[in-house]
C-alpha cells in the first residue's frame, strides 16, 4: 500500500526533507518513521504521524485536527449558550433557581447516552459520519431555544442540545487514528482542549449576540431568543465541512478501507465485552466524572456566581466566567504535553503519576474558590481550578488510547459519558437545590475531587506498571503484544484481524519508559491493518 499511488488521503508528493516547516511543531521520538508511506507529514507503520504541525492543513492528518475540535467547539457554543445569558432568560420564563439548576443538569445529562452511542458508531462506521450527522442532526434542537416559552421546555431544549456534546468522543477517537501515540497526550489535548474553549466563547459571543439585536431594536425578550440562530447556523456549517472534507483514517474512509479489506470489520458485541470488561475503563469514567464533570458544572454557574455573589454586571460576570473556558486554550494541551513529557522519562508510570498530582491539585483550588471572600482572591482561585482541571482531562485522554486498541471507541464513549455523568451528579447535588449556596457547592466539589482521584493509583499495566508497581515479569504477559492481541481470539488471528494491535503495540514500547530505549524496535511489520 505504502507504494502505491492516488490512495484515499496520500499527497501527490513523499517526504522530502524540504517542506515547509512551521512556528510549533512537535515530533515523535524514537518511533521508526514509515519512509515508503507518501503523506505529507512523516508517519508510523500505521501511517499515524509522528509529527504535529498546529499550524498546518496538511491532509489528512491536520485537516482532520482543525476540523475535529472547530466542529467539537461549536457544539460547546451551543450547548452552553443559555447560560450567560441566564439572567435575561430566567425574569421572560419566570425560572427559579432550581429550574435552572435542572436546565443545566439537563444540558450535560443528554450526552450521557449519546456519547456511548458515538463510540460504537466511531469503532463500527468511522468518527466522520459520527460527528458530521450528529452536529447536523442537532441544529433544528439549537434553533427551538428561540421558541421555548416556560420551564418545561427550557430544560427540555437544553437536554436535546446536549446530545451533540457526543463530538468529544469523535473528536478524540479520531485523534487517536491519526497521530502517534508518543504525541497523543498533547494532540489530544490541544483538540478537545479547543473545542472545550467553546465553553468560554460563548460566555463572550452570546451577551455580544444579544446586545448587537437588542440595539437593533428589538426587546430584551426577543433578542436572547433570535441570538440562538447564530450557534444554530455554525452546526449547519460545520456538519457539511466535516461531511466532505474529513477522513476518517489516514489511508481513506472506513467504508472503502473495509471494502478493499484492508480494515477489518468488527463486531459490536465483541467490543463493547473488552470495553466493559477492562477494569481501567471503568477507573477512568470516575476520573473523568470529576475532571470534564466540574468543569461542565462550573460553566453552567460560574456567570450567575460572580453576577449574584459580587453584584457585577451581566457583561463583565460573563468575561470573568469566560475566562474559566478560555482556559482550555493552553490548559489542556499543557496536561496532555505534561503526560508525553512524563512518559518520555518515565513511560506509563510517569503519566499516571502526573494524572494523579495534576487533578488532586485541581481539586484544592476548587475548594479554595468555594471559600473565597473578595471578587480578586475568587477570580484567582478560579482560573488555577480551571488550569488544574483542564490540564487533568488533558492528562486524562493522553491514557486512554492505551487501555484498548481494538475497543477505542466504546472506551472513549464511556470515558466521555462519565464526564457527563459526574457533571449531572454533582450539579444535582451542589446547585439545584436550596441546602448548599453556590460557593457552599463548589467547596464540596473540590473535596469530591480529590477524593475521586485517589483510584489512579489502582490502574495497572502488566507491561507498564502502575503507580507503585513494577511491571509483570512474565516473559509472555509483560509484553506489549501480548496485552494488544488478547483481545482477539485464535480464529480472528488466523485471519491477521489482529495485525492492527500487533502494530500499535509496537509503536507504544516507548511507554515502558528508559528500558524500552534499548530495544531495537521491529521493522518488519505488515503492510494493511
Amino acid at each position: 500500500m505504502g507504494d502505491s499511488t492516488g490512495e484515499p488521503g496520500s499527497s501527490m508528493h513523499g517526504v522530502t526533507g524540504r517542506e515547509q516547516t512551521f512556528a510549533f511543531s512537535v515530533a515523535s521520538p524514537i518511533v521508526p518513521t514509515d519512509k515508503t508511506a507518501k503523506f505529507d507529514l512523516p508517519v508510523d507503520s500505521e501511517h499515524k504521524a509522528t509529527v504535529f504541525k498546529l499550524f498546518s492543513f496538511a491532509k489528512p492528518h491536520m485537516r482532520t485536527f482543525h476540523l475535529s475540535w472547530i466542529s467539537f467547539s461549536t457544539c460547546f457554543v451551543s450547548t452552553f449558550a443559555a447560560a450567560p445569558l441566564v439572567p435575561i432568560i430566567r425574569e421572560n420564563l419566570n425560572l427559579t433557581k432550581q429550574d435552572i439548576g435542572n436546565a443545566g443538569v439537563a444540558s450535560v445529562s443528554g450526552s450521557i447516552f449519546s456519547r456511548l452511542v458515538m463510540g460504537a458508531v466511531c469503532d463500527l462506521l468511522g468518527p466522520r459520519y459520527g460527528c458530521a450527522f450528529l452536529v447536523m442532526l442537532s441544529a433544528p434542537t439549537v434553533f427551538s431555544m428561540s421558541f421555548v416559552s416556560d420551564a418545561g421546555g427550557f430544560i427540555t431544549v437544553r437536554f436535546m442540545i446536549g446530545f451533540c456534546l457526543a463530538t468529544f468522543v469523535s473528536c478524540q477517537y479520531w485523534m487517536s487514528t491519526m497521530f502517534n501515540s508518543q504525541i497523543i497526550g498533547l494532540v489530544n489535548g490541544t483538540a478537545a482542549g479547543w473545542g472545550n474553549m467553546g465553553g468560554g466563547v460563548t460566555q463572550l459571543l452570546m451577551p455580544i449576540v444579544y446586545e448587537i439585536i437588542r440595539r437593533c431594536g428589538a426587546t430584551a425578550f426577543t433578542a436572547w431568543r433570535l441570538a440562538f440562530f447564530v450557534p444554530g447556523w455554525l452546526h449547519i456549517i460545520m456538519g457539511v465541512l466535516v461531511l466532505n472534507l474529513g477522513q476518517d483514517l489516514p489511508d481513506g474512509n472506513r467504508s472503502a478501507l473495509e471494502k478493499k479489506g484492508e480494515v477489518a470489520k468488527d463486531k459490536f458485541g465483541k467490543i463493547m465485552w473488552y470495553a466493559v470488561t477492562n477494569y481501567r475503563t471503568w477507573i477512568f469514567v470516575l476520573l473523568y466524572g470529576y475532571s470534564m464533570g466540574v468543569e461542565l458544572s462550573t460553566d453552567n454557574v460560574m456567570a450567575e456566581y460572580f453576577f449574584d455573589r459580587f453584584h457585577l454586571k451581566l457583561h463583565t460576570a460573563g468575561i470573568i466566567a469566560a475566562s474559566f473556558g478560555m482556559a482550555n486554550f493552553f490548559a489542556r494541551p499543557a496536561g496532555g504535553y505534561a503526560s508525553d513529557l512524563a512518559a518520555k522519562y518515565f513511560g506509563m508510570r510517569g503519566r499516571l503519576w502526573a494524572l494523579w498530582i495534576i487533578q488532586t491539585a485541581g481539586g484544592l483550588f476548587c475548594v479554595w474558590l468555594g471559600r473565597a471572600n473578595t471578587l480578586v482572591t475568587a477570580v484567582v482561585a478560579m482560573i488555577l481550578f480551571s488550569l488544574g482541571a483542564q490540564a487533568a482531562c488533558g492528562a486524562t485522554f493522553a491514557i486512554v488510547p492505551f487501555v484498548s486498541r481494538r475497543a477505542l471507541g466504546i472506551i472513549s464513549g464511556l470515558t466521555g459519558a462519565g464526564g457527563n455523568f459526574g457533571s449531572g451528579l454533582t450539579q444535582l447535588i451542589f446547585f439545584s437545590t436550596s441546602r448548599f449556596t453556590t460557593e457552599q457547592g463548589l467547596t464540596w466539589m473540590g473535596v469530591m475531587i480529590v477524593a475521586c482521584t485517589l483510584p489512579v493509583t489502582l490502574i495497572h499495566f502488566p507491561q507498564w506498571g502502575s503507580m507503585f508497581l513494577p511491571p509483570s515479569s512474565d516473559p509472555v504477559k509483560g509484553t506489549e503484544e501480548h496485552y494488544y492481541a488478547s483481545e482477539w481470539n485464535d480464529q480472528e488471528k488466523q485471519k491477521n484481524l489482529h495485525q492492527g494491535s500487533l502494530r500499535f503495540a509496537e509503536n507504544a514500547k516507548s511507554e515502558g519508559g528508559p528500558r524500552s530505549r534499548s530495544a531495537t524496535p521491529p521493522q518488519n511489520t505488515p503492510n494493511n491493518a
